[in-house]
């Protein structure tokens, strides 16, 4: 028990490391570990909260919402959410772009930057792109910030057939799902150390990301299953069909 909490970068409640426990052939009860974790003192690190990035384009034209707050998908790419955060270091902020496919939780696109101009959220969409087969009619949501609402990004979703979806400024539920995986990166990474430098920031977040997040982490959405293994078995079942 210790082990799972420990490899998850003491980040896992209990409900993460039973069914961690429980991957792994153990039988035992949920309430148990809540009890051994508590007589431990197992405490997962906690969320610190900060103001957002996003500054609206007030010359933009109209983009719908498409998503409503619905941020289920049917096959991955089909639905895409997309968000950008600030990492403080000791040289100065970092500035970290994701794109995740509501199928699978899994961010399929990221980029780092040490500014955060379209370009930065035009690279991340791109990774996606190369990373899954995009269906026909996939949306992108995002918040209406200026990267989002600018006339680059709109060329880059409009060269990949995708079409844009925006939430109203100023509510984060609208974008719910994208902000979600920025709490949970500072939660579990950002807030409990420091980074002496720019570069030492860019290799954790792709730690993170890559390594543990998309592969290891347990997403309670998906019955407590890494987003890598459940985007590899929609491909593998669709392979097979």
């Amino acid at each position: 028990m210790r082990d799972v909490f420990d490899r998850s970068g003491r980040t896992y409640g209990y409900r993460r490391v039973h069914a961690e426990l429980v991957r792994s052939g153990v039988a035992v009860d949920d309430d148990l570990v809540r009890r051994l974790m508590g007589a431990q003192q197992l405490v997962p690190v906690q969320v610190k909260r900060r103001r957002g990035l996003t500054v609206a384009n007030q010359a933009a034209g109209p983009i719908p919402d498409l998503v409503g707050r619905d941020f289920t998908a049917a096959a991955p790419g089909a639905k895409l959410v997309g968000d950008i955060t600030q990492i403080d270091t000791e040289e100065g902020p970092l500035f970290v772009a994701s794109v995740i496919d509501c199928y699978s939780k899994m961010v399929i696109g990221w980029s780092v930057d040490i500014r955060y101009p379209a370009s930065l959220v035009s690279a991340a969409m791109r990774m996606a792109a190369q990373r899954i087969p995009l269906p026909k009619d996939a949306i992108f949501h995002s918040d209406r910030g200026s990267q989002y609402t600018s006339h680059e990004f709109a060329s880059v979703l409009a060269g990949l057939k995708v079409r844009q979806s925006v939430g109203r400024t100023g509510i984060c539920f609208d974008n719910a799902m994208a902000e979600s995986f920025f709490g949970k990166l500072k939660t579990e990474l950002v807030h409990h150390r420091k980074f002496a430098t720019r570069a030492a920031a860019r290799r954790e977040v792709i730690r993170y990301i890559e390594g543990f997040y998309n592969k290891q982490r347990l997403h309670s959405g998906l019955d407590y299953r890494p987003p890598a293994e459940v985007l590899e078995e929609w491909f593998v079942v669709k392979q097979a069909a």
